[in-house]
């Protein structure tokens, strides 16, 4: 199927640490306990493209016209990890297939992205509901980045002012964003799962019926790798045979991401990240994202690599992470067990596509 589609820029470059456009929200959220947390978790071309120059309009009415023959979008990124964001408020089904979302995710052929989001109603009691398809049309639990981005669209959706929150049902469960003065958002990814079979992998548990700094043959090269699951899973190494220290720029991902994501121990394949300890609060990561590829960022990973930097007594417990897009802020808490990432996300366009 072709893709045609116009875009307008923004009048404002986005930065890559804030974005002046509105200045998000404030209205009142419940406060669900540990448990309701849990309870939610449901594990759920070519053609021409014309730009235009940039016109004075809002960003909502933009997105909100009543022309039914084009599907309006918006495009964000957070550190280069970049979506393609629906306003799919109207139904509790995606306006796109995940054929259609392959098609668009296309960077050479369609608008590029490395997933497709969809803003729909909330479930059991949430404010919105959160679905997202990859680039391959497989559809993940959650994307930390994604969720960035998703609260930035939100905000400029219902044109909210000045610090807020607000409730996300997930695959992955409860989700909280919390968008903050400077233009970034902190999100509460809730508590890491470690229990082996629940991340899911066939790795036998060593430490607490979690997968810690255990040995994993990919290809004959012996890996020492810790699993998490941030509502998806994470497979997180910083050590191979022969190299105990990884330099992470020296790894060739798109040969040995594949391997990983693939392997026979994870049943429902995984996302890999590759650290490069710098300093007790200071890691650099590579990402080969399942469904996705090699990105410039993953939000889940980074919030994966932090924990399992502490259960492997690495680093501590509030880390900055650099990726190749740029660094998030990591914390682990202690006293409520819940990971919290902090960083940016931006708006890069907005678009239309015929139905």
């Amino acid at each position: 199927m072709a893709i045609a589609a116009t875009i307008s820029i923004p009048l404002t470059s986005p930065s890559r640490r804030s974005l002046n456009l509105l200045h998000p929200p404030s209205r009142s959220t419940f406060s669900p306990t540990p448990h309701q947390r849990r309870s939610l978790n449901s594990r759920l071309v070519a053609s021409s493209m014309t730009t235009h120059a940039p016109v004075k309009t809002s960003f909502p009415s933009f997105l909100q016209s009543t022309d039914t023959t084009f599907l309006h979008f918006a495009k964000y990124h957070g550190l280069g990890n970049d979506f393609v964001l629906i306003d799919n408020r109207d139904s509790s089904e995606p306006r796109m297939s995940p054929e259609k979302a392959v098609q668009v995710c296309d960077r050479n052929f369609g608008v590029g992205a490395d997933g497709v989001i969809f803003v729909l109603p909330g479930t059991n009691g949430t404010d919105y509901t959160m679905r997202i398809f990859n680039s391959d049309g497989s559809e993940p639990e959650m994307c930390g980045n994604g969720v960035r981005c998703f609260a930035k669209f939100v905000s400029h959706l219902e044109n909210l002012h000045g610090r807020h929150s607000f409730t996300i049902h997930t695959g992955a469960g409860l989700i909280v964003p919390e968008i903050l003065e400077d233009g970034n958002v902190r999100v509460d990814m809730g508590e890491p799962i470690l229990k082996a079979s629940d991340v899911p992998t066939k790795l036998p548990a060593n430490k607490d019926n979690a997968v810690v700094n255990s040995e994993l043959d990919v290809d004959g090269v012996i890996w020492r790798v810790t699993c998490v699951s941030m509502g998806n899973p994470h497979c997180v190494t910083f050590s191979r045979e022969g190299s105990q220290n990884l330099v992470v720029d020296e790894l060739k991902l798109a040969e040995i991401g594949p391997k990983f994501e693939h392997h026979e121990v994870f049943p429902a394949r995984t996302n890999t990240e590759f650290v490069q300890v710098l300093s007790e609060s200071h890691l650099k990561m590579r990402v080969w994202e399942r469904g996705a590829g090699a990105t410039l960022a993953c939000g889940t990973g980074a919030c994966a690599t932090v924990v399992a930097a502490v259960l492997e007594g690495r680093a501590g417990r509030n880390c900055t992470v650099d990726l190749p897009g740029g660094p998030l802020q990591i914390e682990w808490r202690e006293e409520d067990n819940h990971v919290y990432m902090t960083g940016s996300a931006d708006v890069v366009y907005y678009g239309s596509l015929p139905l």
